[in-house]
């Protein structure tokens, strides 16, 4: 049995600023081996990755794993679709979701589960500019409360 241990590989910001998250949800992943020995040495780019239902399976574009250095031929291109592995009525639940409610499917983060390449993937909404402002305004202030609390 292999460790349990959870291992973050990379971490999407920008959709907590982006998006407002209703649900998460955990995926596998399917790999080629050298892209697995290149996640583990870190090297692989959330930023502009999101996830599509296509033809009852779920995709993730955009998702940049750089090459594998000794992978010579066996690496795979950078940019591909990858699918994620999810039982069926979760992927048609989700697809019923994102066609009616404006909602959208993307990426959160990337981990190792014990031995298992894993996916975090979250259900939300985008936010527009007046939410975004209200954010930081409300960050800027908890900041400010925690300095003075702090006695500077």
């Amino acid at each position: 049995m292999a460790a349990t241990g959870v291992k973050i590989v990379a971490k999407n910001q920008k959709a907590y600023h982006e998006y407002f998250i209703e649900e998460k949800f955990e995926t596998g992943i399917e790999l080629s081996g050298t892209e697995v020995k290149s996640i583990r040495l870190g090297n692989l780019s959330l930023k502009e990755a999101w996830c599509q239902i296509k033809d009852g399976e779920l995709f993730i574009r955009q998702m940049h794993i750089a090459p594998y250095e000794q992978g010579n031929i066996f690496n795979k291109d950078p940019l591909r679709s990858r699918r994620l592995l999810m039982h069926k009525r979760e992927i048609a639940r989700l697809f019923g979701k994102v066609k009616q409610d404006g909602y959208a499917l993307i990426p959160i983060s990337v981990y190792f589960k014990g031995s298992l390449v894993k996916v975090e993937i979250a259900l939300a909404k985008g936010k527009k500019l007046y939410d975004k402002r209200d954010d930081a305004a409300k960050k800027d202030a908890k900041r400010q409360i925690d300095r003075a609390m702090k006695g500077r």
